[in-house]
Parts: C-alpha cells; structure tokens; sequence
C-alpha cells in the first residue's frame, strides 16, 4: 500500500513537471505576482487620516468695559437733625408727618409757650423799676451838682476874707470840708446812677433772651428736604439735642438725596475713583443709575474692606437702610478679545494656541481686562488669527489640525442630523 503511494505521487509530480514545460502554469504564477504587486501599490497610495478637526475663534477687537462688584445699604446723602432751640418746653403741635416733603421755613411743631409768657411779664415789670430807680439816681445827681456849685462858690468867697483877716480860718475849715462833702455825694449818686443802668442793661438783656426762646416755639425745616423719621410726641417735653426716648424731634434728607453706602474688597478699591459712573440695583430689581462720589482713605483692618459713597439723587422708590448692590464702571477701552477658555496660564504665564498653515503654535500673551466671557490680549497675537477656542494640554506645537469655525461646526453637525 505505501508502495502504490509513492508511485501516485511521482506520478503527479511528473505531470507538474510536464505542464510547466509545457508553458500552462507560467501565465497562472504570473497573474497571481501581478495581482499582489497591484495591492501592494494601492496599500502605499492610500491617503493619511485626516487632521483632527479643532473649533477655532478668530481674534477680533472688541469694547471692554471693566467693573468692580459693591454692595452696601442706602443712606441719606446729607442727614439733618431737627430740635428745638429752647430746653423744657411742652410740644402743643405737629405738624409734619413721617414721609412729607417739607420746604425750607415750613412749620413742623409747635411748643407751649405759657412758661416764658410769664417769665416776660416778670421781666417787664423789673425793667420798669430799673427806669425808675434811674430816674432817682439822675435827680438825686442834679440835687448834688447843684450842693456841689453852692458849696465851692461859699469856699471861694472864703478864700480872700481869710488872707485878709476878716474870716476866721474855722470858718474856712468848715466850708471847705461842706464843699468836699458834697462832692462825695455827687460821686455817690452818679455811682448809684451807673447800678441802675447796669441793672437795666441786664434785665434788657433777659428779655432779649426770653424773646428769642418765645421766637423758637416754632420749630421749622432748616432746609428742603423729605422727613425721614419724627420721634416728637404731643405732650412731650423738648429739650434741645434730644427727646424722651433718646432722639431727635425730626430727621430730614436734605433734598431727599440718597446714595448707597458701599463696602468693596480692598483688591478692587484702588481701582474705584470719585467721578465713575455706576449701576445700582435695590430691593424688587429696581436699577438706578449713579456716580462715585467718596472713596474712603482707609480700609477696615478686621473685614479688609473699604467704603465707597455712590451718589443717587432724589429716589423716593428705594429706602433708606434697605440693602442695595452695584457694579463700578472702572475702565472702559477697545482690545482684542479671545473667549476666556482660550487662554492656558501656567509657570510662564498666560498664553494662547494659534492655528497657523493647519499647524498650532503656542504664544505667549499678555491679558488685560475681561468682561462677558471675552478676556483682552494686549500684546502676543494680532487682529484676524485663528485661536483654539478650547485650549487644552492635548494639543501641542506642530500638530496637524484642522480649523473649524463654530458657524461651521453647527453647519456640520446640522447636516449629520438631517442625514439621520
């Protein structure tokens, strides 16, 4: 059996061996090497993969506007402080209400003036007895110049009668001690004189007083302006500073002018100035529009913030002590912007990827102000370069990329779901 294999098999080999001679398995090799070679060729002419496809944004310039965030709660712009000028008097009247627009000189309350009524009566009659005792002095002065006159004439007649004999000197003694006597009461009674007037002065002086405090029962506006707050009471006693209950009769806004006492950071502070412009936002989202108009010297050592006064004018919609917010406008300028996302900050700073001849290449950047999602460059990239919109670390320089436009990604992918 093994034997009858072997002839078999040379058997076959003998005809293989004949057709090749023959030329009938040539051409078949031949197409076979052809065929390959063909595949071989179409596998080294296939194209590369396409580039990876990256959104881009190209740098345009654009208006920054930079704010700074302050919040804080409403007060008067100037706040008054409205008393009677005279201590101990009952309050009779009021006569404004908390809310009411009041003018300068409007009357707001009116004070009992019984008390000083009487003390005036008192003090009329003690000025009439001053004039009186006036007038005694000034005939009681008449009376002693005229002693005086009498007395000096007697004194010089004296005088030659006692050189030549014909007086005795007694006599002259007694002259000249009657003269100087009443020469002493003349200076009396001008003494007595001069305490009248001085006394008179005095009482003159307490009416001018007690006329003045009669003149302040009234108490009226020192200026225009909107009544915050009324603390006096009907019955009540007023007292100049303050009233049972430890305030003032009144509180005015002068004008009715408000504006929003702010706290901001102290890293933002340096950047708010007198002058700037401000949107404020109070309570129900009322927006108002204002100006900076203090900036305080210092900043709170414990909270690290600093006040900012920012002027609003007459709003009678928002309340003062109500909370209140509002955005600074601190800069304002044109730039080129690229979208914050675009921007990769590490050990040498910020930088940005640009797509240039489908290759990236990084560049390092200078920032500037950001507003609405947009950050400036201000030094790096120029107008019109294509940048990664998404930078990432995935991407590095040299790579291959193809740049697309967000209006043709969403034009891409718009066509992808119509297909579907």
């Amino acid at each position: 059996m093994r034997a009858r294999t072997i002839v078999i098999l040379l058997g076959v080999a003998a005809l293989g061996f004949a057709a090749y001679e023959s030329g009938l398995v040539a051409p078949f090799l031949q197409s076979i090497a052809a065929k390959h070679a063909e595949k071989s060729a179409a596998e080294t002419a296939a194209p590369e993969p396409p580039a990876p496809a990256v959104s881009v944004v190209e740098a345009a310039k654009h208006e920054f506007v930079e704010t700074v965030l302050v919040t804080g709660s409403f007060a008067a712009r100037e706040e008054i402080l409205v008393a009677p000028e005279v201590d101990g008097l009952r309050v009779l009247e009021l006569k404004a209400e908390e809310g009411d627009f009041v003018k300068k000189g409007d009357l707001l309350a009116i004070l009992v003036t019984e008390q000083i009524e009487t003390q005036l009566d008192a003090n009329a009659a003690a000025l009439t007895s001053a004039r009186a005792s006036i007038e005694r002095a000034k005939s009681s002065i008449a009376e002693m110049q005229a002693r005086v006159a009498e007395a000096k004439a007697q004194l010089d007649r004296a005088r030659p009668l006692v050189k030549d004999g014909y007086l005795s000197e007694s006599v002259f003694d007694q002259r000249e001690v009657a003269y100087k006597a009443a020469d002493a009461q003349l200076e009396s009674a001008k003494g007595m004189l001069a305490e009248a007037e001085a006394q008179k002065g005095q009482i003159e002086a307490q009416r001018r007083e007690l006329e003045w405090r009669r003149g302040r029962s009234e108490v009226r506006a020192p200026a225009d302006g909107l009544v915050s707050k009324r603390a006096g009471r009907i019955g009540g006693i007023a007292t100049a500073s303050t009233l049972t209950g430890g305030d003032t009769m009144f509180r005015i806004i002068e004008k009715g002018e408000i504006e929003l006492d702010a706290e901001v950071a102290e890293t933002h502070l340096w950047k708010v100035k007198a002058g700037q412009k401000a949107r404020v936002t109070g309570p129900g989202g009322i927006e108002v529009d204002g100006t900076v108009r203090l900036v305080s010297p210092e900043v709170d050592k414990a909270t690290r913030l600093g006040h900012v006064r920012i002027f609003l004018g007459a709003r009678p919609e928002l309340k003062v002590g109500s909370f209140g917010r509002g955005t600074v406008e601190t800069g304002r300028g044109e730039a080129i912007a690229v979208p914050l996302s675009a921007v990769l900050y590490g050990a040498g700073g910020a930088s940005v990827q640009r797509v240039v001849g489908g290759k990236v290449e990084t560049r390092s950047v200078k920032t500037g102000r950001e507003t609405g999602g947009l950050i400036a460059i201000e030094s790096g990239i120029g107008e019109g370069d294509l940048i990664v919109a998404k930078a990432g670390t995935f991407l590095r320089d040299g790579d291959a990329v193809r740049a697309v436009k967000p209006d043709a990604v969403m034009s891409q992918k718009a066509v992808q779901e119509a297909s579907q």
